[in-house]
């Protein structure tokens, strides 16, 4: 099957050619003809499958016969509403959006928290067809009467599980009362829980299930493996995996975003290029991180499980879970940022004794056993590599001695300074002792020099002196 017979447009068609796109996936396939026929959808797909896609080119069919080139704000009222859950997913989404409308004069814009409103407020009342946006942005630019909500034909909520997961709920209920009733509704997701179809119930009007996989089941080109591992090698070992297997491009995942912080400054200190992103960071930091390292000029990207979603890299080989996340969904959505496109991708996992537990139920959802695996040339214990062992003095062979006859003794010559030293010069003192001659005692003869006594006490003098009594004798 192409896209030519999904019955799109001429300028969607030649849209998705300018991509290299000549076959739909099968959510695409499935889920196109059925937006088309105007049915509220709820679309379930492996991650990395095409599923923006799927709802992005049937949208802009729909909303075709309303392109015009007219600067007028009442000619672009918001038509299409897509609600996503993180600001990266929406930048994802608004991406998508201009790279298939490019041959149609349909507007679009996003808005997301974070950043300036100002400009975002510009481009709303500027008019706009299609509108990208996080819950609670939407809500701040509706009470700011910047945008109307009252002429909204399609509504679709993209990663709606993750939404619910954040507490989002009672900011899409409010929206739910700002749009239409009649309208199109649609929900995309890479997976579904229960209360995503409690939800859905009450949003939808008939949906059609569109499921091209089995609910919440990962990649099949992911490859899952554990290592198992004290809690204080983590950061040790992951270094090491890094460095031994030359890994350029990885995504590591904790659940804090101080934690985020903590790895990101020890990996630069192990010699690792790495950057954090979370939701703490601002958009810029957010945004030159992410650049970094699709780029390559970062190796680990150390995120958070909502900052994640919307990192969109068709080749990313590897993405490690340094802490397990505490939901079993949340491993699905992380390991789904690798085998993406139909690429191979490893999702490895650094296990401690503590997360045994989330281990087991991630195994349950997945309905299979993650093989364990032991690191090489790493010291567990610990938490530093094995280094190669040295021979130390006492573990060197012995060598035996020779037994050989012992050299005769050369005969004692007599050894003659070639230049006999100089007598010292005699140092004489005023009284004529050598000082240059050793100490010798004092011979029977010698003259005896008669030293002053030394005075014991004070030196008595008259008691007229001191009371000026004595007469001071005529100078002649």
């Amino acid at each position: 099957m192409s896209f030519a017979d999904l019955n799109l447009i001429p300028e969607l068609q030649r849209a998705v050619a300018d991509e290299g796109y000549t076959e739909p996936t099968p959510i695409q396939a499935k889920a196109i003809p059925a937006v088309l026929e105007r049915r509220d959808i709820m679309g379930c797909a492996q991650t990395g499958t095409g599923k923006t896609a799927g709802f992005t080119l049937p949208m802009l069919q729909l909303l075709a016969p309303y392109a015009n080139s007219s600067p007028s704000p009442a000619r672009h009222p918001v038509r299409a509403l897509i609600l996503t859950p993180t600001r990266e997913l929406a930048a994802q989404v608004s991406d998508s959006v201009r790279t298939y409308s490019k041959h149609l004069k349909l507007r679009s814009t996003v808005v997301y928290g974070g950043v300036d409103m100002t400009p975002q407020t510009k481009a709303l009342r500027e008019g706009v067809d299609i509108l990208i946006a996080t819950p609670g942005r939407l809500l701040d630019h509706v009470q700011q009467k910047s945008v109307s909500l009252g002429q909204v034909e399609i509504l679709i909520l993209d990663e709606a599980d993750r939404m619910l997961d954040m507490g989002f709920l009672p900011d899409i209920r409010r929206i739910m009362g700002l749009i239409p009733t009649q309208r199109q509704s649609l929900l995309f997701s890479a997976t579904f829980s229960e209360d995503i179809k409690k939800l859905a119930n009450q949003l939808l009007r008939n949906p059609l299930l569109i499921e091209v996989a089995r609910r919440n089941a990962p990649a099949d080109l992911v490859e899952h493996q554990v290592y198992e591992t004290p809690a204080a090698s983590k950061r040790a070992l992951l270094a090491h995996l890094i460095r031994s297997r030359d890994m350029k491009q990885v995504l590591v995942f904790l659940r804090m975003k101080k934690d985020c912080n903590k790895l990101a400054r020890e990996l630069v200190r192990d010699g690792i290029n790495a950057t954090a992103i979370h939701s703490d960071r601002t958009q810029a930091e957010r945004e030159l991180a992410l650049a970094d390292f699709k780029e390559g000029r970062t190796t680990a990207l150390v995120a958070t499980d909502i900052a994640a979603r919307g990192i969109d890299i068709a080749e990313l080989p590897f993405v490690i879970n340094y802490e397990l996340p505490y939901t079993p969904e949340d491993y699905v959505h992380r390991i789904g940022r690798t085998g993406r496109a139909g690429l191979p991708g490893e999702a490895i996992s650094l296990m401690s004794p503590d997360e045994e537990r989330l281990l087991t139920e991630i195994e349950k959802l997945l309905k299979r056993a993650i093989p364990r695996k032991t690191p090489d040339n790493f010291d567990l214990d610990r938490g530093r590599e094995q280094r190669p062992r040295r021979e130390t003095r006492n573990e060197a062979p012995r060598r035996e001695p020779q037994q050989t006859a012992p050299a005769p003794r050369p005969a004692a010559q007599a050894q003659t300074p070639a230049h006999s030293p100089s007598p010292p010069k005699p140092q004489r003192a005023s009284d004529g002792f050598d000082f240059s001659k050793p100490y010798q005692p004092a011979s029977a003869g010698s003259p005896v020099v008669q030293k002053p006594p030394v005075s014991q006490g004070r030196t008595r003098r008259p008691a007229a002196a001191l009371l000026g009594g004595l007469a001071v004798k005529d100078k002649k």
